[in-house]
């Protein structure tokens, strides 16, 4: 870890790294443990091997019994191959608005976007993220940064320029990537902002916290010795 967040607590005791806030925030993504918009105080990454993941099981049942398990029931789950001590953190603050983002990554599910360079994929190799935003934002805006992340994770990718595969482009992504958004409720009458796309300092804050710790995540994980822990 480079950094410790603020707005939420990130405990790490392998296999399993959890962000706590001191309240549910709302938070949109495509988690493999509670998808979608939810209202959740916490977000989990559980360190997995493709052995530990039974092959008749449904990885997301398995993964809610093994989050309850260690005492993550409820959270926003997601699973990587990473060793979840090797996270990055990233923060920004433009005009007042602060970003916070924690990454894992690992690339042995790289994919480039518009082609697949595997039909049967390593299941547990991916790139995982948390963004939080300390102001309250609109479904609207809430989903427009989480593309900002989107975003801001490709282009580290990019620049990264891995190629699994002699004479390609580089990849943008894997397979399995999972991102969450999140953001506080409005609270004594705040109104949620409407917009959260570049022009603004809530997209500058995002994208580049997402982009920093993306960077940072990847970039460790090329530098790796093989069997990339």
């Amino acid at each position: 870890m480079i950094d410790a967040p603020t707005a939420f607590r990130l405990d790490c005791a392998r296999p399993l790294l959890l962000a706590t806030f001191p309240a549910p925030q709302r938070m949109v993504g495509w988690a493999l443990q509670n998808p979608g918009f939810v209202m959740a105080d916490r977000v989990a990454w559980l360190e997995v091997r493709d052995a530990d993941l039974p092959t008749s099981r449904n990885p997301a049942l398995w993964l809610t019994e093994r989050l309850s398990a260690l005492g993550a029931g409820g959270a926003v789950g997601m699973m990587t191959a990473r060793n979840v001590a090797l996270h990055h953190v990233a923060m920004c603050t433009v005009e007042g608005v602060r970003a916070e983002c924690v990454v894992t990554a690992g690339l042995s599910n790289a994919e480039r976007i518009g082609r697949r360079f595997r039909a049967d994929p390593v299941r547990a190799g991916t790139i995982n993220i948390l963004c939080h935003v300390s102001v309250p934002l609109t479904d609207g805006a809430l989903i427009e940064a989480l593309a900002l992340v989107v975003q801001a994770r490709t282009v580290a990718i990019l620049e990264a320029g891995h190629r699994p595969v002699a004479d390609v482009p580089p990849v943008t992504g894997t397979g399995t990537d999972c991102v969450v958004m999140a953001a506080p409720c409005p609270a004594n009458g705040t109104l949620p902002a409407p917009y959260a796309g570049m022009h603004t300092a809530i997209g500058e804050a995002i994208g580049h916290a997402a982009f920093a710790a993306t960077a940072a995540a990847v970039s460790e994980w090329i530098e790796a010795p093989p069997g990339r822990p």
